[in-house]
């Protein structure tokens, strides 16, 4: 089989095309013959050697969509059409940057769908993140508002469909002016050019701020975002989009308003279930939903796809298919 294999930490560059062995399963696993996959930023950092627990060379992918070819445990049929996400994949052990892979029964969901290939690649992980945010991390309410920092990736966009599905009021942001008309189309009811200081432009719209934001740039914007919530408002901190992880200084009974809260969302397999996916997938085939996917790559252009990713060019979900 082929497989994107990241050499070493690096530049896109690092991303090299081989022939490997199609894998076996071992008991409790199975192997899948991946179709498709979306990219995500967390493999961008894990590419450039921010994630020190893993070790390279390591076939990428934290998440897939494909067919069953081999399960011992007989749990799925040979054919059966199938979503993993997570749980170590592309990370611990080699993920979805390739033809095959053999990943544990935990993080496999099974769906049913005639959708093409590249829009269900677009969908396992993107839907667990939004969902997981909005839901459980920041428990939206119909009537509510909400700040979306970041709004032009594929988490943002799908964030401000399924929150105005629910009833909000949405504010997505941008830090590119041409691109606030693609927010508005989307279902954005404003959209704020983000300057990294917007609390002002949001006190315009909403004096006593907003009741929930989900961060979605990082702490390059966080304590801004901290400043843009009612009292009792939450900010969820989601993405890293700004591309880095850790403040050198945050003094909490300061940055943080009073009653003012914080939450993170770092979702896995365990925050999703097959149901809810096969219902976002019927909503996605019934044109409720829109994913935004900006670009389809295949396999051999792999470093190509991270390349573009870096580059934050994308308006949506950068998906590779097979």
């Amino acid at each position: 089989m082929k497989a994107a294999v990241t050499t070493k930490a690096g530049t896109p560059e690092v991303i090299q095309i081989e022939e490997r062995p199609i894998p076996t399963a071992k008991e409790g696993w199975v192997v899948i013959r991946i179709k498709a996959f979306g990219l995500n930023r967390s493999e961008l950092f894990t590419r450039q050697g921010h994630s020190p627990d893993v070790v390279f060379p390591r076939v990428q992918g934290i998440e897939c969509v494909g067919e069953i070819e081999e399960d011992p445990s007989q749990t799925y049929k040979k054919g059966q059409k199938v979503a993993a996400i997570m749980g170590g994949l592309g990370r611990n052990f080699d993920g979805g940057y390739a033809e095959y892979a053999t990943v544990p029964l935990a993080i496999v969901f099974p769906f049913e769908s005639n959708l093409p290939w590249e829009t269900l690649g677009a969908i396992p992980e993107m839907f667990q993140t939004v969902s997981g945010s909005l839901n459980e991390a920041l428990e939206i309410k119909k009537g509510e508002t909400l700040l979306i920092r970041g709004g032009t990736s594929s988490i943002g966009m799908l964030a401000c469909q399924l929150a105005k599905t629910e009833g909000l009021t949405v504010i997505a942001t941008t830090r590119n002016a041409d691109k606030a008309q693609h927010l508005k189309d989307n279902g954005a009811d404003y959209v704020l050019i983000d300057n990294g200081d917007i609390k002002d432009q949001v006190k315009g719209l909403y004096p006593n701020g907003v009741d929930k934001v989900l961060e979605l740039i990082g702490i390059a914007t966080l304590k801004d975002s901290l400043q843009c919530i009612r009292p009792k408002g939450v900010v969820c901190m989601t993405g890293i989009l700004g591309g880095s992880w850790t403040l050198n200084e945050f003094t909490p009974m300061g940055d943080i308003p009073s009653l003012g809260r914080l939450t993170v969302y770092m979702g896995d397999a365990a925050n999703l279930d097959k149901e809810r996916l096969q219902e976002f997938i019927d909503a996605v085939a019934d044109g409720k939903i829109n994913l935004n996917i900006d670009k389809v790559f295949k396999l051999d252009e792999v470093a190509e796809a991270h390349a573009y990713m870096e580059s934050n060019q994308a308006k949506g979900k950068i998906v590779v298919t097979i």
